[in-house]
C-alpha cells in the first residue's frame, strides 16, 4: 500500500530534460536511460487523468551565448554544444513525445521557473500541485522543486525512480535533502492515487 495517496487534482507533471544529449550523449546522466520507462509511465498516467504534462527542455544558442558561464566551454567551436537548438541532441528520447495538449517550456538554467513562463502557465491552468520527473537530480530537479516550494505550490512530489543523477549516491543524497520540503515516492505509489 502507498505511504500516501498522491492528489492528482490540480496537479501538473513536469518532465525535465529528457533529451538525447542528457540521456545518451557524451554528457549523459549515468542512470538516465534506466528511468525512461518510468517517465513514460508517468506521462501515460498523467494523460489518462487529464493532468497537464509540461515538457521542460534545454535548447541553447549554438554559440552558447545563453548558457551559464560555468558551462560555456562546451560551446566553443570544436566542443559538444549540448542541447543546441535544432540539434539531434536537443530532441526528446525515444518513447517520449509532446502531444498537442501538452506544454513545451524552454529553459536555459537549472530551474524550470527561472526566467520562464512556467509559474504563469501553471497558475492559469489552476495547478497548485506538482509531480516532477527527469534529470538531473542535484541540478534541475532539485532547483525546480525548491523554487516550486518558494512559489507556494501545495505539494511538490519527486518520483524517485523517474529521476536520476550522475550516480545513485548523488541521487539518493539529494532525494533525502529534498525530503524536508518535498514529497518523494516511487512510481508505483504515485500511480495509486
Amino acid at each position: 500500500m502507498a505511504a500516501f495517496e498522491l492528489n492528482w487534482k490540480n496537479t501538473a507533471l513536469l518532465v525535465i530534460d529528457m533529451q538525447k544529449d542528457f540521456i545518451y550523449g557524451p554528457i549523459c546522466v549515468k542512470d538516465g536511460e534506466a528511468i525512461v520507462p518510468n517517465v513514460i509511465k508517468a506521462v501515460e498516467v498523467a494523460r489518462s487523468r487529464s493532468i497537464p504534462v509540461v515538457w521542460v527542455v534545454r535548447e541553447h544558442d549554438p554559440l552558447g551565448r545563453d548558457v551559464e558561464l560555468c558551462r560555456r566551454h562546451f560551446y566553443s567551436a570544436d566542443k559538444l554544444k549540448p542541447a543546441a537548438k535544432g540539434s539531434v541532441g536537443a530532441e526528446l528520447v525515444e518513447g517520449l513525445m509532446i502531444k498537442d495538449d501538452d506544454y513545451k517550456l524552454v529553459k536555459t538554467r537549472f530551474s524550470a521557473f527561472f526566467n520562464t513562463h512556467l509559474h504563469s502557465y501553471l497558475q492559469g491552468a489552476g495547478v497548485n500541485n506538482l509531480v516532477i520527473t527527469g534529470v538531473q537530480t542535484p541540478n534541475c530537479i532539485r532547483q525546480t522543486a525548491f523554487d516550486a516550494v518558494a512559489f507556494d505550490y501545495h505539494t511538490v512530489t519527486v518520483i524517485v525512480d523517474a529521476t536520476a543523477a550522475a550516480t545513485s549516491d548523488i541521487h539518493n543524497v539529494i532525494v533525502i535533502i529534498g525530503h524536508s520540503v518535498t514529497r518523494r515516492c516511487p512510481f508505483e505509489d504515485c500511480d495509486a492515487g
